[in-house]
């Protein structure tokens, strides 16, 4: 694996792969790499000639009570863990190379940032489509690698990637969870013994959720029945949202017909002082 820290110098060993024709696979991450993180490279390497992998905690994506400076970054270990999974390229940039300055510029995607995530953490989604794009100019990779649990992310991103005409590919990876449970997550560390414990409340109540909702109950009922299980398992935790929406638009569904449309139910809660989300498909 070769580490490179500057945009000149990847593009022009990515100039070189070109020549030869190759494939290029790209896995965006801020680091504190899991299970999660590793099967998206997995996925890239088994449908791509060559895999870039960038590690990039991004300022701009964190809000001023968020936690860029307590965000781990452990980025010896997980060097380590992308030589055994044969990574090609590992780009670390410094925060000054991918935002000089005289940087002015952001991009901004409307309607699917406003909701859930986007009115929880206002900017967040501005930061990611903004440094997504920076990155994508950069690689110009033939394929990005996305993973599902950051579902509305997912869908900005598509919807960015469309609008703007970017030329590639986007691959999304299955949810990687803890014990079939809790998903994968570089926050994890930061819960207690009894808040992982509780944690498991999320993936239990999606299910009920969904399963409800699959069985033609209303989805005022099944929402209903699904807090009450995260009440259950969670009496600790506090619940942000829990919804079933459009997969694409994050519009929020008052029905639903299994057949006609693709849905997603999602979930944020606190457990702490740590928040995570989830989401499974329908």
């Amino acid at each position: 694996m070769r580490t490179i820290t500057t945009i000149s110098e990847l593009r022009r060993a990515l100039s070189l792969v070109r020549q030869q024709d190759k494939r290029i696979g790209f896995v965006p991450t801020m680091g504190a790499l899991h299970e999660g993180h590793l099967s998206l490279v997995k996925l890239s390497r088994h449908q791509t000639d060559v895999t870039v992998v960038s590690i990039f905690v991004n300022p701009t994506q964190f809000g001023a009570n968020e936690d860029l400076a307590s965000y781990p970054r452990t980025l010896e270990s997980d060097a380590s863990k992308l030589v055994e999974a044969e990574v090609d390229f590992l780009f670390v940039p410094d925060a000054s190379e991918i935002y000089p300055r005289s940087h002015a510029t952001a991009v901004s995607v409307r309607d699917v940032t406003e909701r859930y995530e986007g009115a929880i953490r206002p900017g967040h989604f501005q930061g990611v489509t903004t440094v997504v794009a920076i990155l994508l100019n950069i690689v110009q990779p033939h394929a990005m690698f996305l993973g599902q649990k950051d579902a509305q992310q997912v869908a900005v991103l598509k919807r960015m990637i469309a609008d703007l005409q970017f030329p590639v590919e986007v691959v999304i990876g299955e949810t990687v969870r803890e014990n079939g449970k809790l998903a994968m997550s570089s926050r994890n560390i930061y819960l207690s013994a009894n808040e992982r414990t509780e944690s498991e409340a999320l993936s239990r109540a999606l299910a009920e959720f969904r399963s409800l909702v699959l069985s033609g109950e209303a989805i005022d009922r099944a929402k209903q029945a699904g807090m009450l299980i995260f009440e259950k398992v969670a009496p600790h935790g506090k619940v942000e949202y829990l919804d079933i929406v459009d997969s694409e638009t994050f519009h929020p569904l008052t029905s639903f017909e299994p057949l006609n449309q693709p849905a997603t139910i999602i979930i944020a809660a606190r457990f702490g002082s740590t928040r995570l989300i989830d989401n499974v498909t329908v």
